[in-house]
């Protein structure tokens, strides 16, 4: 998702602007900087820069609709929520540099592309952790590959009713056309989310800030002790 300024009024603008440095403002007091173990720094900036090949490796035919891997859930399991809102945002602001986008709409682009997905799954990581069991394939198949395809499609379904609001397009065309996309988007998201965390936990689980050993590897004997 990709939505470009001229859509919309300049108070829409400002307004997403100003609400996007508050939150990342929020997000930034959230993080425990002065504990903050190097091991996820590394898995927080390798992460970054990965998704950020992947917002570049995007198609689209109209201004606004252009298609690609997120990569939210991943950094968000990897280094949790606030760490996750702040890495999107410097891969935001690396990708509309790289290639000279639009300044003036970064602030809604975030709200789009990165709070929601990142808000879904954290959502999906508390619901997990108070209803399921602990078990290291929830872990993977509900909070990594279940919660990456919803995050895709939340995200995307957020971007086409934001341009439908603007009135950039007809809703039907939106709705019919353009949002079939991004449900077969959101399979491949969430199967590159599966896989990726997956591995991680299995060879750098202390590169995963959200997987807790005592909680998904514990055995169903604890539960009697």
């Amino acid at each position: 998702m990709d939505l470009p300024s001229f859509f919309f009024a300049d108070w829409a603008l400002w307004l997403a602007n100003g609400l996007t440095l508050a939150l990342l403002g929020l997000a930034a007091t959230r993080v425990r900087w002065h504990s903050l173990a190097p091991h996820v720094l590394n898995a927080w900036l390798g992460g970054c820069v990965l998704i950020m090949v992947l917002w570049l490796m995007k198609g689209g035919f109209k201004p606004g609709l252009s298609f690609h891997l997120i990569g939210a859930a991943v950094l968000t399991l990897l280094a949790g929520a606030p760490f996750a809102l702040l890495g999107l945002a410097a891969v935001l602001l690396a990708v509309t540099a790289g290639t000279q986008g639009d300044w003036l709409a970064m602030g809604i682009n975030w709200l789009a592309t990165v709070l929601v997905p990142v808000m879904v799954v954290r959502a999906t990581l508390h619901w997990a952790r108070h209803k399921l069991p602990g078990h290291f394939f929830v872990y993977v198949f509900v909070n990594a590959f279940s919660a990456g395809g919803f995050s895709m499609f939340a995200a995307g379904l957020t971007g086409l009713v934001t341009l439908g609001l603007a009135e950039a397009y007809p809703w039907d065309y939106l709705l019919a056309d353009t949002l079939p996309f991004y449900f077969l988007l959101s399979w491949s998201e969430a199967f590159t989310t599966g896989l990726v965390i997956a591995v991680m936990v299995v060879y750098r689980p202390q590169w995963v800030s959200t997987f807790d050993d005592a909680h998904y590897l514990r055995s169903p004997d604890d539960d009697d002790i």
